[in-house]
């Protein structure tokens, strides 16, 4: 019996009105010669997930979509093409599930900025089932010492990298501001401190527990009010950088105030509301104002190195596992913001 003929549970965003996500049966995909189909042993909720759960994104989606971007697990099955892998390979998989090799983009090694790039969970089928069809060059070995739950989450820990360590500009004892304390967030702030920086993590009232994860396990400063005091506390003039991972138009502005003359922010976070309100302080303070969006192949081999040796500690954030048929708590439980992260196994 071919794969085509077997059937498995997804969890599938079919429409873009708002919690238009629900349990379909759907076949086990066939691979082509250069892809493997990946057997998932765990996959993480991104906040994007969530985003087309409530249908607040602001990307466009291939609709229906198995939803479902950050997975790991094993290969099941290897196409005739592909060298180096077997059945068995514990792996993680990269999120560009489609790109252009002839792109300019492709070709300089940043396939993530080419604009013909589809990724998993909304341009092509993600991971949140049981078997799942990737290209063999969106793979990464798992080492053994590193659990499949947490090497799930190595792709919002590059999504970090690329915004602080890439995008950023840190030097040991800089002061930073990560606005946003949810999962990219808290990342950031913990790649920022691996940099040898003085972070505060800024959230509302309803954050105070993922505040509390920041403070107790990365060190951080976490405010809810009182930010000016602490970014003038040393000479007055405002804090070295500022990684914007909430994505509203309100943290880009008082990211603008906040920030120090020659200073740099970095804007992770999705948001499709206007501005409405004047750059001139980016000119008048020559702010580095830089976008920051996906990863590439050496991210990814750093993070999982980060991740094994445990440089990187990301037990803080997983706020639990639930099965697959139990993704509507997994997201109701996340959205809420009672936990920082929620991983799903099929």
């Amino acid at each position: 019996m071919s794969t085509a003929e077997l059937t498995q549970t997804a969890v599938v965003n079919y429409a873009p009105e708002a919690n238009s996500v629900e349990l379909q049966d759907i076949p086990v995909p066939e691979i082509g010669p250069d892809e493997v189909l990946l057997e998932v042993s765990a996959v993480g909720v991104c906040g994007s997930d969530l985003h087309q759960w409530t249908a607040d994104h602001s990307w466009p989606v291939n609709y229906p979509v198995v939803l479902g971007h950050e997975f790991a697990g094993t290969i099941s099955k290897a196409g005739d093409l592909v060298k180096n892998w077997s059945i068995g390979d514990r792996v993680v998989s990269e999120t560009a599930a489609i790109i252009d090799p002839d792109n300019p983009m492709s070709r300089e090694g940043r396939y993530n900025l080419d604009p013909t790039r589809k990724g998993f969970g909304y341009g092509v089928n993600g991971a949140m089932t049981r078997f799942v069809r990737v290209p063999a060059r969106c793979l990464h070995h798992v080492p053994d010492s590193l659990t499949l739950e947490k090497a799930a989450l190595t792709e919002p820990c590059c999504v970090a990298y690329n915004a602080v360590v890439m995008n950023g500009d840190i030097q040991p004892g800089d002061r930073i501001v990560v606005f946003g304390p949810g999962p990219i967030g808290l990342l950031c702030a913990a790649m920022a401190r691996l940099q040898g920086a003085e972070v505060a993590v800024v959230g509302l009232e309803r954050d105070k527990g993922r505040l509390e994860i920041a403070e107790r396990f990365y060190g951080c400063q976490p405010i809810i009010e009182g930010l000016d005091d602490w970014t003038l506390e040393t000479d007055g003039l405002g804090v070295n950088g500022v990684v914007d991972a909430a994505g509203v138009s309100v943290t880009l502005k008082k990211s603008l105030e906040i920030v120090r003359p020659g200073g740099w922010i970095s804007k992770v976070g999705w948001g499709p509301q206007p501005l409405g309100f004047s750059l001139d302080p980016l000119v008048q303070k020559n702010i580095r104002l830089q976008g920051s969006f996906s990863h590439n192949w050496p991210i990814w081999e750093r993070v999982i190195r980060l991740l094994t040796t445990g440089q990187l500690n990301i037990e803080p954030i997983i706020g639990g596992i639930w099965s697959l048929s139990d993704w509507h708590t997994a997201f109701e439980t996340m959205h809420s913001g009672e936990i920082v992260k929620a991983v799903l196994t099929p």
